[in-house]
């Protein structure tokens, strides 16, 4: 199981791009010390690949296969950007940065998945004023 907790949480965030937003939601994870530095570039090559961008506001930004080395521990980040940031055409709002081992990185991506799945839980995230009430969408999760 993987908690998210405040330090885990930036609100208010904005960005230009999604390099920069993935860039920060890597860094991040790294500043957590859920993973190494390298991780970040695989981040970026794995939204090349494949956007990252998974549809209700929603884009969750995590490493290539090649990238597992790179991870320290599982964890989860998120980044709340209330004026939103285009994926491909498409505005995320909640940048949910994930590292995932043994395994755990599909649980994540499910349980994430399963919450944002809701357009109620994700406008909830969107208009968060403090971690807490972002922790509090998550409750009943495997991610809290």
């Amino acid at each position: 199981m993987v908690e998210l907790t405040n330090s885990d949480v930036r609100l208010n965030q904005t960005f230009g791009t999604k390099e920069e937003a993935i860039r920060a939601a890597g860094n991040l994870l790294l500043e957590q010390g859920y993973v190494e530095e390298s991780y970040i570039e695989s981040m970026i090559k794995r939204d090349a690949l494949t956007s990252t961008f998974i549809g209700n506001m929603v884009a969750i930004p995590h490493g290539t296969d090649d990238s597992k080395k790179a991870i320290k521990k599982s964890g989860i980040v998120l980044l709340q950007v209330p004026e939103g940031v285009s994926f491909d055409g498409n505005e995320a709002k909640v940048i949910i940065g994930i590292a995932g081992i043994d395994g755990q990185h599909m649980d994540l991506l499910s349980n994430i998945a399963i919450v944002c799945s809701e357009e109620e839980n994700v406008q909830k995230l969107v208009e968060a004023k403090n971690e807490k009430a972002i922790i509090e969408c998550f409750e009943g999760s495997e991610i809290a």
